[in-house]
């Protein structure tokens, strides 16, 4: 841990090949100063990435990274943790690698509770290759290849979370930096796994889920009276479906991370030689 990293020292010299407005550099941005805020450095960070634009994101980030498989970015993710408890693990994803393939990896991650924080770019539309309706599309939305729209209800991934065991769920825009980074930097100190859904709109082919709207559309939380420790209240805003809500939807306070309850507490990443004690026995008795 550092109190002089700057959130610029974990931008690699890679550029982004996202187009040109897409909500994704606003998401990344505020990962970086999340981890920058929380006294974190490269050396000590872990980042891994899913499929679709949102995995791109380990190369554009100066930090350890691994590129998953499709949906399959959160088991890693525990893995890295679970092999070494003192790094920050943070994995980014999007609605589709989240929500659709990757689903039951989420709903297990999220009752496991780990300690790490999981960052999905929800965009509501596959963007890299080349805007199908995802999970959390509208059910009227047109694309090509659903010219009447999905005609089902979207995914709804905070009341997936909540009904899952979820400790921390949280909800943010790209566009307001400040409010991204605050969300994320809390997610990121909860003992526990840290949720947050990130409206990333995709300026390419959701011409629907646009920056204005969601300017004009979202309520922060922050300006109302929501108390997120009330899982009741958190309830009632998770599953109203006329307003898009911004902060953190539910913490539990007495969240307790799966490795403190396990007492998984040492790094497994030295590698003692020889084999353990009792291993050849073990060998001889299967053959």
């Amino acid at each position: 841990m550092s109190s002089d990293v700057r959130f610029t020292d974990f931008k690699s010299d890679k550029q982004p090949t996202w187009c040109p407005g897409c909500g994704d550099f606003g998401t990344m941005n505020g990962m970086m100063k999340a981890l920058a805020e929380t006294g974190n450095d490269p050396d000590n960070t872990f980042i891994v990435a899913g499929i679709g634009c949102s995995g791109k994101i380990g190369t554009y980030m100066h930090s350890y990274a691994l590129h998953g498989v499709h949906g399959r970015a959160l088991p890693v993710g525990i893995g890295v943790k679970m092999a070494n408890p003192d790094l920050e693990v943070m994995v980014s994803g999007g609605d589709g690698d989240g929500y659709s393939i990757g689903a039951g990896h989420f709903i297990h991650a999220v009752r496991r509770n780990v300690d790490m924080s999981y960052v999905v770019m929800d965009n509501r539309i596959y963007g890299l290759t080349k805007g199908q309706a995802s999970p959390t599309s509208r059910e009227d939305f047109e694309t090509s290849t659903s010219p009447d729209g999905p005609n089902q209800p979207p995914v709804n991934p905070k009341a997936l979370a909540l009904a899952s065991g979820a400790t921390f769920i949280a909800q943010s825009f790209s566009s307001n930096a400040q409010r991204h980074a605050e969300i994320v930097q809390k997610a990121v100190e909860h003992d526990g796994f840290g949720f947050v859904n990130v409206y990333s709109p995709c300026v390419t082919f959701n011409d629907v889920d646009t920056y204005d709207y969601f300017r004009d559309a979202i309520v922060d939380l922050d300006e109302t009276d929501h108390d997120p420790s009330d899982r009741d209240q958190a309830k009632d805003k998770i599953l109203e479906s006329e307003k898009e809500y911004m902060g953190v939807l539910y913490q539990d306070e007495d969240s307790v991370p799966f490795e403190e309850r396990e007492g998984v507490d040492e790094s497994m990443a030295e590698i003692p030689d020889g084999a353990p004690e009792g291993a050849m026995d073990l060998v001889r008795e299967f053959y």
